[in-house]
C-alpha cells in the first residue's frame, strides 16, 4: 500500500499474512466436504473460547445474530423493554426490533462516549429485561457497575463487537455473563464475509443459543423450540484460526499506533481544532477505531478533502440510533440525548490498522491539519 493511497482499514495486508495458512485451511475443508460446522468451528470456538476467557463461544452467521440470540436466551421476548446506548451501530437496536422488544435508549459518557451506567440505570422500568452495553471503538463499558446495580431479574448483555482482546479492571470483553461479538471483516478480529459468536460461562445458555441458532435443535429433525438458521461455516472457521493467532500481536501494534496519532495530532488538540479518544480509566483498549472530533471546521468536508487526497476516513456513526428514519417511532427528537448527538455530528475515523506505518500517519495527519485549518 502506497503512502498516496490509504485506506480506513487495509484488508489486503491483513490478508497476505495469512493467506498459505487459509489456502491449506480451505484446502482442508474441500477436502473434508466440512461446509456447515466441522472440525475447523469445533476448534475455533475451543480457541476462542480460552482467548477470551469465557468457558464457552458459540459460532454463529454475524454478529447481529449473535445480538439477537443472546438475548433470546437471556429470556427478552415481544413487549420487553432493553435499555442501549443511543450512540451505537444501528445492529444494536436492530437486535432488539427483530425480537419485537423494545429498545430504550440513553446517552453516554461526553468523553469516552460509553454508556452512562447512571443513565442506563435510571431508564429500567418494571419491563426491562436486559441492558446491553456497547463496547465502543475497542475498549469496554462499565459492565461490573450495571452487574452490581440492576435487579436479577435484568440481564446484562454485552456488545462486545468492536473489543475482540480488550479488557476493563482486568476483566475481558464479553466474560460477564453473555456477550455477543462479530467478525465481519473489518473488525480486529474479521472474516472473510459475515461471522459472529455468542460468549458464556454458563453451559445451559451455550447450549440454549446453539439449539436456538440451529432451527431450535442441536439433532437433525429433533426441534425442540422454535428457532432459526444462524451457524457458523467450516470456511470462515479457517480464516478466524488464522487469524486468531494473531490477534494480540495486532493490537499491540493498534496501540502503538494510537499512541504516534495521540503524540502527532497533539498540537491541533492543544490548539482546540480536535479533541483525541479519551480511554476510560481502567481500561486496555484495542483500538478497533481511532475516532477524532472535529472543532471549528466542516466534519463533513473534512473528511471529503481526506478522501480526495486519497486517506480513507469515515464516519462512525453519522446518526444516533435515535435520529435515524427506522427508529423515528421511538418518539424522540434532536436534543434528547445531547452526548451522543454532538458526538455524531463531530466524529471522524483516521485510518488504523496494524500495518500502518509511522509516515502514512505523518501524511494522514498533515492532511487533517490542512483539511482542518
Amino acid at each position: 500500500m502506497s503512502d498516496s493511497q490509504i485506506p480506513l482499514v487495509d484488508l489486503k495486508a491483513a490478508h497476505a499474512e495469512v493467506a498459505d495458512e487459509v489456502r491449506a485451511g480451505f484446502e482442508r475443508v474441500m477436502a473434508n466436504t466440512a461446509f456447515i460446522g466441522g472440525e475447523e468451528v469445533r476448534e475455533f470456538e475451543r480457541e476462542y473460547a480460552r482467548f477470551a476467557g469465557v468457558e464457552h463461544c458459540v459460532g454463529v452467521a454475524n454478529g447481529t445474530d449473535a445480538l439477537e440470540l443472546a438475548l433470546r436466551a437471556s429470556g427478552v421476548g415481544a413487549g420487553d423493554e432493553v435499555v442501549l446506548p443511543a450512540n451505537t451501530f444501528i445492529a444494536t437496536a436492530g437486535a432488539v426490533n427483530r425480537l419485537g422488544a423494545v429498545p430504550v435508549l440513553v446517552d453516554c459518557f461526553p468523553d469516552s462516549l460509553l454508556i452512562d451506567p447512571d443513565a442506563a440505570l435510571a431508564a429500567v422500568s418494571q419491563a426491562t429485561r436486559a441492558v446491553v452495553p456497547v463496547h465502543l471503538y475497542g475498549q469496554c463499558a462499565d459492565v461490573a457497575e450495571l452487574v452490581g446495580a440492576l435487579p436479577v431479574r435484568v440481564r446484562v448483555v454485552e456488545d462486545a463487537a468492536q473489543s475482540q482482546g480488550a479488557s476493563r479492571d482486568g476483566r475481558t470483553a464479553g466474560s460477564g455473563g453473555i456477550a455477543a461479538t462479530s467478525f465481519y471483516p473489518g473488525k480486529n478480529l474479521g472474516a472473510y464475509g459475515d461471522a459472529g459468536a455468542v460468549l458464556t460461562d454458563d453451559e445451559e445458555l451455550a447450549g440454549l443459543v446453539r439449539a436456538l441458532a440451529n432451527h431450535g435443535g442441536v439433532a437433525k429433525y429433533r426441534h425442540d423450540l422454535p428457532g432459526f438458521n444462524s451457524r457458523l461455516d467450516g470456511l470462515q472457521a479457517v480464516v478466524l484460526r488464522a487469524k486468531l493467532a494473531r490477534l494480540d500481536a495486532g493490537n499491540a501494534a493498534r496501540r502503538a499506533a494510537a499512541a504516534r496519532y495521540d503524540a502527532l495530532l497533539a498540537d491541533l488538540a492543544a490548539a482546540g481544532r480536535v479533541v483525541l479518544p479519551v480511554t476510560a480509566e481502567g481500561n486496555v483498549h484495542v483500538w478497533h477505531l481511532y475516532v477524532v472530533r472535529v472543532t471549528g471546521a466542516d466534519r463533513d468536508a473534512v473528511v471529503g478533502k481526506l478522501n480526495a487526497e486519497g486517506v480513507g476516513a469515515g464516519v462512525h456513526y453519522p446518526a444516533p440510533v435515535h435520529l435515524t428514519p427506522a427508529f423515528a417511532h421511538l418518539g424522540h427528537r434532536r436534543g434528547d440525548f445531547p452526548h451522543a448527538e454532538d458526538a455524531a455530528d463531530r466524529m471522524l475515523s483516521l485510518p488504523l490498522f496494524p500495518q500502518i506505518t509511522p509516515r502514512q500517519q505523518q501524511r494522514v495527519v498533515d492532511l487533517l491539519t490542512g483539511a482542518i485549518n
